[in-house]
């Protein structure tokens, strides 16, 4: 059975980073809708995989499922409406956090690792002169955003700290790439005063580490133990 569905998983994974390439290079929020629904299909595919071998972790793959969601309406309306597309995708994160917290309980200790990433990232956000925010309530909401993302991938950190596992150490390399996706797509939207030749750059790495981010986050399912099972490296 888990054959087959790795299976699947190359050819949901292929797909979607084809269409994200498609996107990268000819733009078009369909392409851009196809290659996000793309890896919400293989989240859901790999939660079927999950109740089938029946994982404890059901609830992590479920709130997973749903951060996904999140995600790819974020990502649509971002095109659209960026500020509402970011308030989305702060949600989507934070459902992703709540989910680290079912594979391994949240604790005080777990805000450190989130903390140490979140200051730089405000630090960058509030003081460097390259940014062009157009108003305080925008700087505000990335300040805002970026400390959710940063507890996201700072309980990443955490759990793989506390457990060393496979499924841990690909949540964490999914959340990393998120994260700089993130960053890049702050200098692609808010920076000032860049070259033409910048802008293309930090646009096509905020791409390049996107789709591959959430295809990572959507095959961790993949990883999950069965019930009588503990998950080892």
């Amino acid at each position: 059975m888990k054959k087959t569905f790795n299976i699947v998983n190359i050819i949901l994974i292929t797909l979607v980073l084809v269409l994200a390439s498609c996107y990268t290079a000819l733009g078009g929020l369909w392409i851009k809708s196809l290659a996000s629904a793309g890896f919400v299909v293989l989240m859901g595919v790999n939660l079927i995989y999950a109740l089938k071998i029946k994982t404890d972790k059901w609830k992590f793959s479920i709130v997973m499922l749903v951060g996904h969601v999140f995600s790819m309406v974020g990502d649509i309306v971002l095109n659209i409406e960026f500020m509402i597309g970011a308030i989305i995708f702060a949600v989507g994160h934070i459902f992703y956090f709540v989910a680290y917290c079912f594979l391994n309980r949240f604790k005080w200790i777990d805000l450190i690792p989130g903390a140490i990433i979140f200051v730089p990232s405000a630090l960058v956000i509030t003081l460097v002169p390259l940014f062009d925010f157009g108003g305080i309530f925008m700087k505000i909401v990335c300040v805002v955003y970026a400390l959710v993302i940063s507890l996201m991938l700072g309980k990443a950190i955490s759990n793989l700290v506390r457990d060393r596992n496979r499924l841990n150490i690909i949540l964490v390399i999914g959340s990393f790439l998120f994260f700089f996706s993130d960053l890049m797509l702050l200098f692609d939207v808010f920076g000032s005063g860049m070259s033409p030749m910048a802008y293309i750059i930090f646009d096509t790495m905020c791409l390049a580490t996107y789709y591959p981010a959430q295809c990572v986050l959507g095959y961790s399912l993949m990883l999950l133990p069965k019930s009588t099972e503990k998950s080892e490296i």
